[in-house]
Parts: C-alpha cells; sequence; structure tokens
C-alpha cells in the first residue's frame, strides 16, 4: 500500500496536470485521473483546497443547469511545481531503483 503523505503529494501533482491542459471543475477532474488513478470527489475537493490555499491554483464560479460550478484554473506557482516534480523524478526512481535492488537481492539469499 502506498504511503498516504507520498500518495497525497502525487495526486497533488496529478490533479494540477488534469487543470493544466485547461481550466477544469471537480467531476471532470476524477473523470480524467481515472487514467492513472481512482479518486473520489470527497477526496478530490480537500486536495483542490489545499491547492488553492498554496496558490497554486484559483476558482470561479459558471452558471450551469441554473446552478453555480466552480472552476480551477492552473497559477503560475502550480505550474511550477509540476515542472519542480519532474526534475526530483530521477531522485525518485534512484531511491526505487535502490529499495527495488536490495529487496531483490535479499530475496535471493
Amino acid at each position: 500500500m502506498l504511503d498516504v503523505q507520498l500518495k497525497r503529494g502525487l495526486l497533488e501533482v496529478c490533479v494540477l496536470r488534469c487543470i493544466a491542459d485547461g481550466d477544469s471543475y471537480g467531476y471532470q477532474i476524477v473523470r480524467q485521473l481515472e487514467r492513472c488513478v481512482t479518486i473520489s470527489e470527497s477526496t478530490l475537493y480537500p486536495i483542490l483546497k489545499r491547492l488553492e490555499t498554496a496558490g497554486a491554483l484559483e476558482t470561479y464560479s459558471v452558471e450551469h443547469n441554473s446552478r453555480l460550478r466552480r472552476f480551477y484554473r492552473i497559477t503560475d506557482a502550480g505550474r511550477r511545481r509540476i515542472t519542480e516534480f519532474l526534475e526530483a523524478w530521477p531522485e525518485i526512481m534512484t531511491i526505487y531503483e535502490f529499495i527495488s535492488r536490495e529487496v531483490t537481492n535479499h530475496d535471493k539469499t
């Protein structure tokens, strides 16, 4: 099972990536994320709130079927967060390779 904090950080970057393609709303983001991870709207909204509080995205509302729908737009800070994640990926892979090598070597003994 994936560590909660690690998964939380990964989900935040995945959400930002979905919004980087264009402004979006909760249900649509959940559908986009289905390509890589299962997430419920009740899990998504706290992530969106954290990202908004951190300045990684901003919100606005649009009327749809006589109701207001909240849309999310990525900010420059959100784009930088994606870039920082991608720049850190080689280090993450090095850690993964180290751990998997240790596990594989241990299993052979």
